[in-house]
């Protein structure tokens, strides 16, 4: 990969990460675990579901300051560092990406054949509040740029890898 467009990409990912932590974390900071289950209407079926899709949140929200930090270290330092830079990205993938379409809580699914249609391609285990739901659609909007943006970082990049080292 040419190192302009390696360069490219992380600043391309570097914004969409800070965007992305900026509205879980503004989200976050809004709501609680009670406001969420009083707006349910049925309190020992949502509390647990909403406890889990907290908790999904938070961890995303590390990961993506961590992921986009790291990127702002790559595109600062006085000579970009391809290695570390596509380390980075390979981070970014199988720990930001990954863990929005498979979060551990199993709050939400990807129904892929909606992808291609327009459709939100999210489905949701239980109705949840309309902020939370529009939170996901919009972070499912950026994640799904970011995993098309960082396919490489999947499979082919540890191939690669592998490849040098033998």
């Amino acid at each position: 990969m040419a190192a302009s467009h390696l360069k490219q990409l992380c600043e391309d990912t570097y914004t969409k990460l800070k965007k992305v932590s900026m509205e879980l974390e503004r989200f976050l900071n809004q709501v609680t675990l009670a406001g969420l289950v009083a707006q349910s209407g049925d309190p020992e079926e949502y509390e647990a579901y909403y406890r889990d899709y907290l908790s999904d949140l938070r961890h995303l929200l590390v990961y993506c300051e961590n992921a986009y930090e790291r990127l702002g270290v790559a595109l600062r330092r006085a000579k970009f560092n391809e290695e570390f830079a596509e380390e980075v990205l390979y981070q970014v993938y199988h720990s930001c990406v990954n863990n929005f379409y498979y979060p551990k809580g199993e709050v939400y699914d990807e129904d892929g054949r909606y992808s291609y249609t327009g459709h939100d391609a999210i489905i949701f285990r239980k109705e949840v509040t309309p902020e939370l739901k529009q939170l996901t659609i919009s972070l499912s909007k950026v994640f799904e740029q970011l995993r098309d943006d960082l396919q490489y970082y999947e499979t082919d990049y540890i191939t690669k890898k592998r490849m040098q080292k033998a």
